[in-house]
């Protein structure tokens, strides 16, 4: 089969086979029958159905179901945990390109890509479909493809771009293009999202991506590409526009009935009836219903201050009480290899077992805020990030600061957003800026709950490690036209 046929059976397949006939959430979707890529598309629920096709792909264990998130174990903050050995190497910056974990995600990446390239080849020629859904469709469809080329960019720096002209020529082994033209892309595609979404959503419409979303993943561009002022224009955009406030509680973001709140920019629709994505199993104890992967280490736990409502919502400590449905359980340090788990990711049915319905979070307005507050330390000097600091400190009950550097930003990025695969990419980020020296927090060992070694020093290598290889099968594939990574 060549590629080209395949990419049209994938997105043909997640536009009529991932369905129901309810409409519970946004990935709900009704069968139609049996089409090719050019005759699926004519008319508004075809158009809103195919986008939901782009969202499905969100759902995948090999992309943001789990794989996507190993991508932090070699942070100072987890141990990677679990029986995969792929991982392993991951989290000692062993890997090289033949590496599983390096090569899982790079396909759903692309296919989130071509999904999108097809509802933007077709939904323009829909003659019957309303103008604000198609401009919405149109919308979400340049977002989620910029999400997909913004993870590319953050794994491996440097990857090839397909177009909706090489889906229309059949031309998919391309060259990869440098990190500053992935960047430009990502840009174009985010500001027009901006133009063409809705401020928000009702309803089982809540869960897509809306104009806030396009501005708060343009915040985060701007800050890796150092265009600080820029990160400012657009993640005020969010802060001041009234639509996408703080939740009311910390803990509203990690329970499945509020989890899709104003502050929820962008996040994996899952759902416990249907819509499955691993992440909540990887993430628990396996006494109770998971997997046992990713443990925060005690250097992570000994960091939260005291009062700080957002550890026991983070963490499970021993001797926590914890409601798993059926029962209360109380937690035990020799559940896990650190003496921790992560508890934000887990929540249990009222008569036991998982409840997948706790949304995975991607993006939220209080990583904005932390990254408006950093933009203008660094831009105008100690203090200048204060406003936006304390309203994150406020919901967790800590006082406020006053007169904050970077410490205060490192440590409360740190405190907000353990665990959602942050940590690694922002140590690598102020390392790439000078602003700290990231083998301090890499060239040493992880302990265990017992002050066992779990993992021995590591030896970060700049550059060679602010980005992981290609994926050495797609080099294999490509007969000479993608070129490996260099220092791989």
């Amino acid at each position: 089969m060549t590629t080209k046929n395949r990419y049209k059976l994938l997105i043909i397949a997640a536009v009529l086979f991932t369905s129901m006939t309810s409409c519970d959430s946004i990935l709900d979707v009704t069968p139609k029958g049996t089409y090719t890529t050019a005759t699926y598309w004519r008319n508004q629920s075809d158009a809103v159905n195919g986008i939901t096709g782009i969202y499905n792909v969100l759902l995948e264990e090999d992309f943001t179901g789990h794989a996507e998130f190993t991508f932090d174990d070699p942070s100072d903050d987890q141990y990677r945990a679990g029986d995969h050995s792929e991982d392993v190497a991951i989290e000692n910056l062993t890997y090289d390109a033949a590496n599983a974990q390096v090569r899982f995600g790079w396909k759903w990446k692309y296919e989130m890509i071509n999904r999108a390239n097809s509802a933007l080849i077709y939904i323009p020629k829909i003659t019957s479909i309303d103008e604000d859904i198609k401009n919405r469709c149109l919308g979400e469809a340049r977002f989620l493809r910029a999400f997909a080329y913004w993870r590319l960019m953050l794994v491996y720096g440097e990857a090839p771009v397909v177009s909706e002209d090489d889906v229309l020529t059949g031309n998919y082994n391309k060259p990869k293009v440098g990190i500053d033209s992935l960047r430009s892309m990502i840009q174009t595609d985010l500001l027009a999202a901006a133009d063409l979404l809705p401020d928000s959503y009702e309803g089982a419409d809540r869960g897509r991506v809306s104009k806030g979303s396009a501005w708060g993943l343009l915040c985060k561009l701007y800050m890796y590409w150092e265009k600080l002022d820029q990160a400012i224009i657009y993640g005020e955009k969010v802060i001041n526009s009234g639509k996408y406030n703080l939740a009311p509680t910390y803990v509203a973001n990690f329970t499945p009935e509020t989890s899709n709140n104003d502050e929820m920019l962008f996040a994996v629709q899952t759902s416990d009836t249907w819509g499955y994505s691993d992440f909540t199993t990887y993430y628990t104890p396996r006494e109770w219903n998971g997997w046992n992967f990713h443990q925060p280490l005690k250097q992570l736990v000994d960091e939260f201050e005291q009062n700080d409502a957002r550890k026991a919502v983070s963490i499970m400590s021993p001797g926590d009480k914890i409601n798993i449905g059926s029962s209360i359980a109380t937690y035990n340090a020799n559940m896990s290899e650190t003496g921790y788990h992560f508890r934000k990711f887990s929540y249990w049915k009222p008569n036991g077992g998982l409840n997948y319905s706790l949304k995975t979070p991607l993006l939220r307005t209080a990583d904005i805020m932390l990254l408006v507050a950093e933009a203008k330390i660094r831009t105008a000097g100690a203090g200048a990030g204060d406003t936006e600091i304390n309203k994150v400190r406020k919901r967790a009950g800590l006082g406020d600061v006053s007169g904050a550097g970077m410490p205060a930003v490192i440590h409360e990025r740190r405190m907000e957003l353990s665990g959602e695969n942050e940590r690694h990419q922002d140590l690598m980020r102020w390392d790439k800026a000078g602003l700290l020296d990231i083998t301090t927090y890499y060239n040493k060992p992880k302990y265990g709950r017992d002050g066992n070694i779990l993992v021995q020093a590591r030896n970060f290598i700049r550059p060679k490690h602010y980005y992981f290889p290609l994926p050495q099968t797609e080099i294999d594939k490509s007969n000479g036209v993608l070129k490996q990574n260099e220092n791989y």
